[in-house]
């Protein structure tokens, strides 16, 4: 990521302030060291319960929104998930006790999607929603057709949990090669990016897993959040799967990208003014899915099956499309499956891990 601090003039110019960038400045300013960690900005800019871009409410997503999801494409993504869950439970053994959980569901799109498709005696659909905006708005979708819980703790034995898109949207910290440290990148009042000490001993941690042997100003980012949450659902008490489908790369990728991944999306715009528009702007960064991997590995669970999104959903479908043989695919439902797993599309961009538990 290239440092932003001097692009704050035209910024200023082009991007009228923001309430959240003026609450942020008088934050930082009080702050005995003047500055915060990018991740704190981060979860305020985007979690923010007034001025936060996800705090006041489900933002529009398609064509009219920022950004597109494999569920704006159509119910088909859901109706895959389904059969996914269908199997997953089969594989249990078919245990009369049984949910599928989702987390981070948005609007409720893709749990309608699902439950439209979802063939499973008795099943239940539980959504883990902590706030309550996007609760009103996917109960004034699904109705009674769905319940709401706090945590993991109340699943029930056995359970499908999912997520479509949730840890690109964790705050995260950035960190930058000096040539001789990684430090890690604070924000200051004037909302400029400034090098100093790792702010926690977990940082610390995570930094020491980093290589030493790239070019001065190589920025990366590192969540904590994500390792913290393949924590909390890995010592969950269910038994079952993990689905999780995001974009992303392999860790040895992030090294050919000596910018970081973390950027702005606005109005399907993207660009790298991370501190403009906080709060009206969606903040992303691609997941490392290597360290996913190890962390969920490293608290017993077991990789199923991890690739791109086109392989994967390709895989999931081919016994569902070899039943179709001499009808095909309606037109809707071929483009629908053409977005989700071309490879120029979301088929290379996005990727599914499912992991055993």
């Amino acid at each position: 990521m290239k440092k932003v601090g001097f692009l704050r003039p035209i910024r200023q110019f082009f991007f009228p302030v923001t309430l959240l960038e003026t609450l942020l400045r008088k934050r930082i300013a009080a702050a005995p060291s003047g500055m915060m960690p990018f991740a704190s900005l981060m979860e305020m800019a985007l979690y923010h319960p007034e001025h936060g871009y996800y705090g006041s409410g489900p933002r529009r997503i398609g064509r009219g929104g920022d950004f597109f999801t494999s569920v704006s494409t159509g119910p088909l993504f859901g109706k895959l998930l389904a059969m996914l869950a269908h199997r997953e439970w089969q594989r249990l053994g078919r245990p009369a006790e049984f949910a599928l959980i989702e987390q981070g569901a948005h609007d409720g799109q893709l749990a309608e999607d699902i439950l439209t498709a979802l063939n499973i005696p008795g099943a239940r659909y539980l959504l883990l929603e902590p706030n309550p905006r996007y609760r009103e708005a996917q109960h004034r979708r699904l109705g009674d057709r769905v319940n709401w819980i706090e945590s993991l703790a109340e699943a029930p034995a056995h359970a499908f949990y999912l997520s479509n898109e949730l840890p690109d949207a964790f705050p995260v910290h950035l960190v930058r090669w000096n040539g001789q440290n990684w430090l890690e990148l604070h924000v200051d009042a004037a909302l400029t990016l400034v090098p100093a000490e790792p702010s926690s001993p977990a940082l610390t941690t995570e930094i020491e897993k980093l290589p030493s042997d790239l070019d001065p100003g190589h920025t990366m980012e590192i969540s904590l959040a994500m390792l913290e949450w393949v924590k909390t659902f890995s010592q969950a008490s269910f038994r079952g799967s993990v689905f999780i489908a995001d974009y992303g790369y392999d860790a040895e990728e992030f090294l050919t990208r000596p910018a970081g991944t973390l950027r702005r999306y606005r109005q399907h715009q993207t660009d790298d003014q991370i501190l403009s528009d906080l709060g009206e702007a969606d903040l992303t960064t691609s997941i490392n899915f290597t360290r996913l991997i190890s962390e969920a590995e490293s608290q017993g669970l077991r990789v199923l099956d991890y690739d791109h999104q086109g392989r994967f959903l390709t895989r999931l479908a081919t016994p569902w499309l070899a039943t179709l043989e001499g009808c095909g695919l309606d037109v809707a439902t071929l483009r629908q499956f053409h977005s989700l797993t071309h490879p120029a599309i979301m088929g290379r961009s996005f990727r599914c891990v499912l992991l055993d538990k």
